[in-house]
């Protein structure tokens, strides 16, 4: 995509138009399912939507992945007990998903697992489907952290659960 194209998608976008794509109604389903995934596990799972870049952030050629890892070390999500925390990043503008996910849980999983999820998040996304590519992802990133950090003993949630709206 050239930059004149990547800046008027961004210049295009708003928040309100985020807003029509995540809906309170679907916020709370997004929660709602990271509730119910951390239950199965010990990790931790973020779920954040910017809807566009600021023109500073585009002319310095800033990715959807650079701005995905800048959320996550913001949110702090790489603060967990057992490093197993989970950042599910969309940028709509850009029409990206990213997942990040801290050492403990990427070295296990790795990069084409979380790229795959990505595709089929991204899918849903053209067809409009917000609530649905959202809640599947998440029980996808879920399913990966039982694999690999299986609940015990008492679960500790150590990140917020209501995905953010940047």
């Amino acid at each position: 995509m050239t930059w004149l194209k990547r800046f008027m998608r961004h210049v295009w976008m708003s928040p309100l138009i985020a807003r029509r794509a995540f809906t309170e109604e679907t916020l709370r389903a997004i929660e709602a399912a990271v509730a119910t995934c951390e239950q199965t596990h010990r990790g931790q799972v973020r779920f954040v939507v910017e809807a566009e870049l600021h023109t500073h952030q585009l002319w310095a050629g800033l990715t959807s992945r650079a701005r995905a890892l800048e959320v996550f070390s913001g949110l702090r999500v790489w603060d967990t007990e057992e490093n197993n925390g989970v950042l599910i990043y969309v940028l709509l503008a850009d029409r990206k998903v990213e997942i990040i996910a801290d050492r403990g849980i990427h070295a296990k999983v790795g990069t084409e697992r979380w790229r795959a999820i990505c595709k089929e998040m991204e899918l849903n996304f053209r067809k409009g489907d917000f609530r649905e590519g959202s809640v599947n992802a998440i029980h996808k990133v879920g399913v990966e952290l039982a694999f690999y950090f299986p609940p015990h003993g008492q679960l500790t949630n150590e990140q917020s659960d209501k995905p953010v709206m940047l």
